[in-house]
């Protein structure tokens, strides 16, 4: 496994409550699963994916888990564009 060098925008894991540990109330299916936060920062040493790391947030918070992702971003999108609304913008100038 290659390093991943100080300083490189990662993403962490940590489990904040296992399964055995959800509260009774909440869905089957939810209680079956871990709770985990994801955290986005600045690695604080050479590590490998998989170990447990430290990281720096953007706000200055030093957070630790297990490093999961090297250079994450957003895959999200809002979907096909909407022809009709393109218009909205310019008072009906097309």
């Amino acid at each position: 496994m290659s390093k991943v060098q100080s300083g490189t925008w990662v993403e962490i894991e940590k489990i904040l409550l296992t399964p055995e540990q959800r509260a009774p109330q909440v869905p089957e299916d939810t209680r079956a699963t871990p709770y985990i936060m994801k955290v986005a920062g600045f690695l604080a040493a050479d590590s490998e994916i998989g170990s447990e790391v430290e990281i720096k947030t953007l706000s200055g918070r030093k957070v630790s888990g297990t490093l999961k992702v090297i250079r994450p971003h957003y895959e999200h999108s809002f979907g096909e564009t909407v022809e009709e609304l393109l218009n909205i913008g310019l008072g009906g100038e097309l």
